[in-house]
């Protein structure tokens, strides 16, 4: 059986993501920070797929040397992954002056430095097999700065650049790595802000299954939904306005969105 390591796997894409690969025959080692969202993701994962092998793997990816605790902890349980989905991720609402700095490096730990270091680690075994996939999950966010959100932002820029030039270096190799750059989409990071989901946002499944589709296909970028590519086209000046404008009314500083 072939495997697959998805970060943030408890909610939202990740859990999708980890749907979506079980049905296409995949055993799923699921990640998250939280012990009690493991338990309950892998008991639903095993009344949907009874067939398929579900290993649970706790580890807070926002702290130093979480990607190498976590590298470890995998190849302890004698796995070979075969695809890699980076998916963990967290936002912070408020003006860069206010936002704790404890808070915005966590965000930036979570948000960068975990995806590039877990790439380094596997890309290295995917190389020695000449096989392999990794699903690096940025946004639409990574096409313009983001005011009020000024990191989160700056993060998914920095996946998205990452990301490309590894996917040329990786070719060479028999190694594919695509980013996924979803847009709007119906999961916690809007509860969590305190505001309810825009009508528009497409459903977590609905970008896992572009996603799944896009990675089998080996496409460099996988932007959901026609909505999201036309999105991407709009002059990135404009579109900061617009983001300054929808974050700025009441302002909460330094609130996790997801």
């Amino acid at each position: 059986m072939e495997y697959a390591l998805v970060t943030g796997a408890t909610s939202g894409i990740g859990i999708a993501v980890s749907r979506v690969l079980a049905r296409k025959g995949y055993g799923i080692i699921m990640v998250s920070s939280s012990e009690k969202h493991l338990v309950q993701a892998q008991k639903s994962m095993a009344k949907r797929f009874p067939e398929t092998k579900v290993y649970t793997i706790k580890e807070d990816l926002g702290q130093k040397n979480s990607a190498k605790n976590l590298y470890r902890k995998v190849k302890e349980t004698g796995l070979t992954i075969d695809i890699l989905v980076n998916n963990a991720g967290k936002g912070l609402i408020g003006t860069t002056d206010k936002i704790c700095i404890k808070k915005d490096e966590e965000l930036m730990y979570l948000n960068m430095v975990t995806p590039t270091i877990l790439c380094k680690l596997f890309l290295r075994d995917m190389y020695k097999r000449k096989k392999g996939s990794i699903l690096n999950v940025a946004s639409t966010a990574a096409f313009q700065p983001g005011p009020y959100n000024s990191t989160y932002f700056a993060s998914k820029a920095y996946i998205y650049s990452y990301s490309r030039a590894i996917r040329y270096e990786a070719a060479r190799h028999g190694v594919n790595v695509c980013t996924l750059c979803p847009g709007t989409t119906d999961t916690k990071f809007f509860e969590k802000e305190g505001i309810k989901t825009p009508a528009w946002a497409m459903s977590a499944i609905k970008v896992a299954e572009y996603a799944i589709d896009g990675l089998e296909k080996n496409k460099a970028v996988i932007i959901p939904g026609k909505a999201n590519k036309f999105f991407c086209i709009i002059p990135s000046e404009l579109k900061l306005m617009a983001v300054a404008f929808l974050k700025k009314p009441g302002l909460i500083h330094g609130k996790t969105l997801y």
